[in-house]
């Protein structure tokens, strides 16, 4: 008998949240995340403007990029709320226990998220591509964060 060539659950989980991001609004960098425990999804977030509120598009553009902020910078500039806070967003709307989840993530995370990740009791992250945040990485090494870098998707 063939035995399938089924993809592991971290590539599986990866290639979700690339779908995810799909939804993304954001005119810089579209962001998937989700929420896994126990290999079940718990939540899954995009980074875009709040809800009911103008998408940048509709609004001439990005804010940040007519600013020539680069990334990583100001981003409290930014309309969009990123993947990682609207995934904990989300479970909190639906009442979900997040402690010792963990996040799968395109990008690594910002500093503000890094730290709300903490806070939510996030224990591991796999994301996907690097972001100009040494504050981030430092902050959630100290926290005993497990943090992955995955291997890039092979379809």
């Amino acid at each position: 008998m063939k035995k399938s060539k089924r993809p592991s659950w971290d590539v599986y989980f990866m290639e979700i949240t690339e779908l995810v991001a799909t939804r993304a609004t954001c005119l810089r960098r579209k962001i998937g995340a989700i929420l896994v425990k126990n290999r079940m999804i718990l939540a899954t977030g995009y980074n875009g403007p709040p809800k009911g509120v103008p998408h940048c598009d509709e609004l001439g553009g990005c804010l940040r990029e007519k600013l020539g902020i680069p990334s990583g910078e100001r981003m409290e500039l930014s309309r969009a709320v990123h993947a990682e806070q609207n995934v904990i967003i989300q479970a909190a709307k639906m009442g979900t226990n997040i402690d010792g989840a963990t996040l799968y993530v395109t990008n690594h995370p910002c500093f503000i998220c890094a730290k709300m990740l903490i806070n939510a009791g996030v224990t591991k992250i796999i994301y996907s591509k690097g972001y100009p945040d040494e504050y981030a990485k430092k902050i959630l090494e100290e926290a005993n964060v497990e943090i992955i870098q995955s291997e890039p998707s092979k379809k």
